[in-house]
């Protein structure tokens, strides 16, 4: 395995190989971009659907066929934002998507093989672009670029996780020479490999250490979670959206599940590699669920580490105790880093009032139940240390 087979580098992980202002959509497209680009006041002006249902159609479903992967992200980008500005930006939840939105980003959706809302990779891996652009992809050179009602909190909150998936690169790249490490049954390899990857994940941790900086849990709870629910367990749209002209839905509503940072592909690319497994419980079933949620490269990516990874059983038959050490460390930090996830589900959602349909506070974006099973899998991914382990 490399990470040049998954379109992936290790200075960018799962992010984009481009930076969302790059990316040039056609002339006729003007209106959907204006509206994007207008969206926070469009919001605020407490009708933004009056807006929306005077949007053309730029001809998606026929421009799809030759667009490339970064264009078809750039256009989902903003058909995301648009239509979840669309749902839940009015009192009133529409129990309909109307067919100038639902045909596009169901066109779109199509073509990339994910689902047709506002997916983590639209809201951060294909949203963000660098302030000075010979610089490093850090939190103080980048920028969130397509947003909700936009300001500090919203920015900071995309911007943690933009800087994590950065970060993480490294750590991806390792992975995939660990594999080639434990097929070798290369222990000085494996060793000095892991204990970077050590090294980058403490990174990742001191990253996610800092968003309260400019984040704060009410801001976040009142202002940025409403627009990133999906259709998905919620009491708004209990029988699911409709998709307004889309043949293959029948006229049915639809529950697909909402952005959230649990369609990041880090961890369990780590669950993969660690041979980390979880017992049946409504978290798991929901996270294998949004598997399907990430783009195609990330799922195979995901998909290879789990078929080829026996690092586990190498570390645990070399008997060598640097080499073990190496392997718990990693675990621990990601442990850590679930940890800290649990800090902030609680802090940021169930320690806010519940404030209206769409935001309740014991259910996740992506329209689970969550606080319970959260500590369960960071427990299960603690148990995984060998030294827990029988011989």
């Amino acid at each position: 395995m490399k990470l040049s087979d998954y379109a992936m580098t290790a200075e960018r992980g799962f992010l984009s190989p481009f930076e969302l202002p790059e990316i040039a959509l056609p002339d006729n497209w003007a209106p959907v971009l204006h509206a994007a680009e207008d969206l926070s006041a469009l919001l605020t002006s407490g009708r933004v659907r009056s807006f929306l249902d005077r949007l053309p159609d730029p001809g998606v479903a026929d421009w799809t066929k030759a667009a490339d992967d970064a264009e078809l992200r750039a256009a989902m980008v903003r058909y995301g934002f648009l239509i979840q500005a669309y749902v839940w930006g009015e009192a009133e939840t529409p129990a309909m998507l109307p067919a100038n939105l639902a045909v596009p980003v169901v066109a779109i959706a199509d073509a990339l093989g994910q689902a047709p809302l506002l997916p983590y990779s639209s809201y951060v891996l294909d949203n963000w672009a660098r302030l000075d652009e010979s610089g490093p992809i850090t939190l103080d050179n980048i920028a969130m670029v397509q947003t909700f009602l936009g300001g500090m909190d919203e920015n900071w909150f995309v911007l943690v996780h933009v800087a994590i998936e950065a970060e993480a690169g490294r750590a991806l790249e390792l992975a995939c020479e660990l594999i080639a490490c434990a097929a070798a049954e290369d222990v000085a390899g494996a060793t000095a490999r892991l204990t970077e990857m050590a090294a980058v994940w403490a990174r990742i941790n001191a990253i996610f250490d800092r968003m309260p900086e400019r984040c704060d849990p009410y801001i976040y709870y009142q202002r940025v979670r409403p627009f990133i629910h999906g259709w998905a367990n919620n009491p708004a749209l209990p029988k699911g959206l409709i998709y307004e002209g889309v043949a293959k839905f029948g006229g049915k509503g639809q529950a697909f599940r909402g952005q959230t940072g649990s369609q990041s592909s880090i961890v369990p690319a780590m669950d993969a590699l660690f041979g980390v497994v979880h017992s049946n419980d409504p978290l798991r079933a929901y996270l294998d669920e949004l598997h399907s949620y990430r783009p195609v490269m990330h799922r195979r990516f995901i998909d290879d580490l789990r078929a080829q990874s026996t690092l586990r059983a190498f570390v645990k038959a070399s008997g060598d105790a640097a080499l073990r050490e190496a392997f718990n460390a990693n675990l621990t930090h990601v442990a850590d880093f679930r940890t800290r996830h649990l800090e902030y589900a609680a802090s940021y959602i169930n320690k806010q009032a519940s404030s209206g349909a769409g935001n309740d506070p014991d259910v996740g974006t992506g329209g689970t139940p969550f606080m319970k099973y959260l500590k369960k899998h960071r427990d299960e991914n603690r148990a995984s240390l060998l030294e827990n382990l029988i011989a």
